[in-house]
């Protein structure tokens, strides 16, 4: 069984940053995709960022200048870069990863973004 394991959320003020990573159990290449969705309260879960086993890179539109995703195949880590943070952001940011057959999920990290 993959595990997930988010870390790196908190508390910060708008305007600043935060890295979320995500560690597996197994190597991230065994992956077809990995990638982050969030769940603001009272929201629908959505993507925010997703790579591929290429290093394809894919953003939620409206975010797309403030996020980087990256993968470090040693470290089996995924992360995930927010710049410019909103209290818009406010979240739980979930880290998923999709073999061929199983979508697996992390236990989620909270992001809040306050003054």
């Amino acid at each position: 069984q993959v595990q997930l394991v988010e870390s790196g959320g908190g508390l910060v003020q708008p305007g600043g940053s935060l890295r979320l990573s995500c560690a597996a159990s197994s190597s991230i290449f065994s992956f077809v995709v990995e990638g982050w969705f969030r769940q603001a309260p009272g929201k629908q879960r959505e993507l925010v960022a997703a790579i591929t086993s290429g290093g394809s890179t894919t953003y939620v539109d409206s975010e797309k200048c403030r996020l980087t995703i990256s993968r470090d195949g040693a470290k089996n880590t995924v992360y995930l870069q927010m710049n410019s943070l909103k209290p818009e952001d406010t979240a739980v940011y979930y880290c998923y990863a999709d073999d061929v057959r199983t979508r697996y999920w992390g236990q989620g990290t909270q992001v809040t973004v306050s003054s």
